[in-house]
């Protein structure tokens, strides 16, 4: 039986924090944006247009990057505060090559490090726990 490879993202537009679920240490990896709050400021000074624009362009390049994470795994829960994580998973539905990757979004707050990889944790062992249960 193959062993599933299973992610969890705490994500909000600035940053996400990339947990991998498996029963050794936990070591997360953080992908940052490149749109900044000085970007912002700049563009403040020019027009809304010009802004939204390089805004969406920074953030494609961001969901780019967790995308091409992404694809290596086969579930994958999107938590966090923002939109980002929504926005995201509407993106990766679009592609059909993350057909096969089972993909859940949830709703949480701000989150510690070790907050992030307790609720990693308790997430996949609930649906463990469910699989076991029903054999």
């Amino acid at each position: 039986m193959k062993t599933l490879k299973k992610i969890g993202i705490w994500m909000d537009h600035s940053m996400a924090h990339i947990t991998e679920f498996d029963s050794e240490i936990k070591e997360t990896k953080i992908i940052t944006s490149d749109f900044t709050f000085q970007d912002k400021v700049e563009n403040l000074q020019h027009t809304e247009s010009g802004m939204h624009n390089k805004e969406q362009q920074k953030l494609s390049a961001y969901y780019k990057d967790l995308a091409q994470i992404i694809k290596n795994f086969d579930e994958v829960i999107l938590f966090g505060p923002t939109d980002a994580k929504v926005e995201l998973y509407n993106e990766l539905k679009e592609n059909h090559q993350f057909d096969a990757i089972k993909i859940e979004v949830k709703n949480t707050d701000k989150m510690s490090d070790k907050e992030q990889c307790n609720f990693v944790d308790d997430y996949f062992k609930r649906f463990d726990f469910k699989a076991i249960k029903e054999l």
